[in-house]
Formats: C-alpha cells, structure tokens, sequence
C-alpha cells in the first residue's frame, strides 16, 4: 500500500513533466504572435479559422472590419 502512495505523485510528476516544451520556445505560438502582430498593424484581429491543420497561416485569419482607413479616389 505503501508503494502506490508514493508511486502515484512520482507517475503525476511524469505526465506532467512529459506535458511540457523541451527546448522553451514553442514555435507554433511564437508564428501564432508573429500573425498577430502582422494582422494588428493592419488594422485587424487575428481570429480562428475553424481549420485545425496545425498550420497557423490556415487555422488563423485576419478579420478587418469597418471603414478602410484611406479613401481613395475622393
């Protein structure tokens, strides 16, 4: 009985180790950040697609609503 109290948090300890980024920075969200920021300078928010390709160019769009801020030929 012994045993499994303290195997239990030391096989939780695993999963949750196992969960985490090896290496630190997890380059989907940082190219996630980098669309973000590209659409935000645009005037847009960055919203998901309702793909889940794993790609964040398709599974992200950048929606820009309201009036463009230049009008043309006025």
């Amino acid at each position: 009985m012994r045993i499994v109290l303290f195997a239990a948090p030391a096989a939780l300890a695993l999963t949750l180790s196992a969960c985490a980024t090896a290496g630190g920075e997890n380059p989907h969200a940082t190219e996630v950040e980098r669309l973000a920021a590209e659409c935000q300078a645009r005037g847009g928010i960055l919203t998901p697609s309702g793909e889940n390709t794993g790609r964040p160019q398709v599974d992200n769009v950048c929606r820009i609503s309201g009036e463009p801020s230049s009008r043309v030929g006025r």
